[in-house]
């Protein structure tokens, strides 16, 4: 059997060595750096040395504002501000005494040499402007504080913001809105306008004659608002039928025609025209023209080819054959 092996008497001693580290084994490198040097010869010229550079494009500092206008006035002859002028702030110097005291001497000696009180060797716009006013007395203005006269009273019923467009123009535009979009309303407004001010004069038909009174259709381009409005009262009808129940006894309803105002004249105008123009198939695509529609079919009611006479002229006929029920009483 083998004897037990004893671990803490049979120690030994071993000799232990620190690795040794890279970086210390390698040694340090050594730099140079080797300036090229050019051998010149006894023939060839050396080269120039470099002169100092100047300033940028951008480094030089430009004149003033003052002595290039005095350049400017020597090559054109007008004469340029004074380069030598004084600055106010010498004026205030010798207003102020206590501020003369602790002024440099250069200030000092330039305010005791100066010119006189109440004269200036500096040019200022002030005096430039005080010529070009106007003196209220020589204007003969009843109003002080006013350059032109104030506006008579009572104000016309177009100054007013709400009130600045033609009351055809405006109602119109009302009709011709639709979904509450006001400004696409306008724009076609303007656009039916425009074709009727650059389209040729309309030939007017004899048999259908325009209001009484109305200009030469040479003249209505001159004028698209007139244009509009003459196209609006001449097929707008004069009456309207209403049926009524009851007035004559029974249950039998009787037309009884109703005169209309000058603004349901024109709505009904209006209508019958967007009426027509709904029904006629477009030519093309694009946002202006349902408003070239309207300005054509307005140009055909000018020249007696639209179908909106005939609706005018058949309300008329209608009004004259029912007005004998006006005599008759309500019971």
């Amino acid at each position: 059997m083998s004897p037990p092996l004893k671990l803490f008497h049979s120690a030994q001693t071993i000799a232990c060595r620190s690795r040794l580290s890279i970086r210390n084994s390698i040694p340090p490198l050594v730099y140079f750096r080797l300036t090229p040097v050019r051998n010149v010869s006894a023939t060839e010229k050396p080269l120039p040395k470099a002169s100092e550079p100047g300033p940028g494009p951008n480094q030089e500092q430009l004149p003033h504002v003052s002595e290039e206008a005095a350049a400017t006035g020597k090559i054109t002859g007008d004469g340029g501000p004074d380069i030598d002028q004084g600055t106010p702030v010498q004026e205030v110097l010798q207003r102020d005494e206590k501020m003369q005291d602790n002024a440099p001497k250069v200030m000092q000696e330039e305010a005791k040499q100066s010119s006189p009180k109440g004269s200036r060797q500096y040019s200022t716009s002030a005096r430039k402007n005080q010529e070009a006013m106007i003196a209220f007395e020589d204007t003969g203005v009843e109003t002080p504080g006013h350059t032109f006269d104030l506006p008579t009273l009572p104000l016309p019923s177009r100054m007013h913001i709400k009130h600045r467009y033609e009351p055809v123009v405006k109602q119109v535009t009302n009709l011709l809105m639709r979904d509450g979009k006001l400004s696409v309303a306008q724009r076609n407004m303007a656009t039916i306008l425009n074709h009727l001010r650059t389209a040729p004069p309309p030939r007017v038909n004899p048999e259908r004659p325009l209001l009484p009174g109305a200009p030469p259709a040479s003249k209505l381009p001159l004028n698209p608002i007139l244009y509009l409005t003459l196209a609006i009262d001449s097929v707008a009808p004069l009456i309207r039928v209403r049926a009524q129940k009851g007035i004559a006894g029974g249950g039998a309803a009787l037309q009884i025609p109703m005169p209309l105002a000058l603004r349901q004249r024109r709505r009904q105008a209006v209508m019958w025209i967007l009426n027509v123009v709904s029904k006629k198939p477009s030519r093309g695509s694009g946002k202006d023209r349902f408003a070239q529609r309207v300005a054509e079919e307005l140009i055909a009611v000018v020249e007696g080819r639209s179908g909106v006479w005939e609706r005018r002229s058949l309300v008329h006929k209608l009004g004259v054959s029912a007005r004998a029920n006006l005599n008759i009483r309500r019971r």
